[in-house]
């Protein structure tokens, strides 16, 4: 019998599918240029990493960007461009989350993400059926209210602190491998499924 007793999700790439290549296109559409040099699948630099480690706030994001597109930007068209991001959520995620739940299982959520992005996932348009994200999660951390991000291992021990849970009857799912390869070293079990692949059956291999 497994010893799973909690299970900790990424965001993107395993809840919802991930498009970066949308993200860089809507970016480039406002007038940032060189949009490749600051995002990354897993992790984003300069002010991109910094709105997403919290550094800086949704608003000093947006004056900064629009210093760089060379026009002032708005709130929402900044969300625009973060939820390129969102290719697809699949029901089937979603009803797995649910299911998990009602088996008793412990469900988190840990995403490295930002406050646009997080506009739209806790608001009523997340699922497509008037429920946000927290309606599907027993707990969320997110790394711009951590103030830290995978796959640094301060965000990994926060969790076991404040849920007072135990690393090894703990499943953490992220398509990142040096996030998975941190949570590993905490003695975390872990499964790496790629972006967009269909984890809901193979989960039950570890549970």
């Amino acid at each position: 019998m497994s010893s799973i007793r909690n299970i900790i999700f990424d965001l993107g790439g395993v809840i919802i599918t991930l498009d970066q290549s949308q993200a860089i296109k809507r970016f480039h559409n406002i007038g940032i240029e060189d949009i490749e040099n600051w995002l990354n699948p897993y992790t984003q630099k300069g002010i991109f990493g910094e709105l997403e480690v919290g550094k800086i706030s949704a608003e000093e994001f947006r004056k900064e960007l629009s210093k760089i597109a060379k026009r002032e930007l708005t709130f929402n068209e900044c969300k625009h461009c973060w939820l390129g991001y969102v290719k697809d959520l699949p029901k089937r995620n979603i009803k797995t989350l649910i299911k998990l739940r009602k088996e008793g299982f412990h469900i988190i959520l840990l995403s490295n993400t930002n406050p646009y992005m997080m506009d739209w996932a806790l608001s009523n348009e997340f699922d497509g059926e008037g429920k946000s994200i927290d309606k599907y999660f027993d707990s969320i951390y997110l790394s711009y209210k951590c103030k830290m991000m995978k796959p640094d291992e301060r965000i990994f021990k926060k969790i076991l602190d404040e849920e007072q849970i135990i690393a090894n009857e703990t499943l953490y799912i992220d398509d990142g491998s040096l996030n998975i390869e941190a949570a590993s070293k905490l003695g975390f079990q872990t499964y790496s499924p790629a972006n967009g692949e269909d984890w809901t059956v193979e989960i039950e291999k570890y549970l």
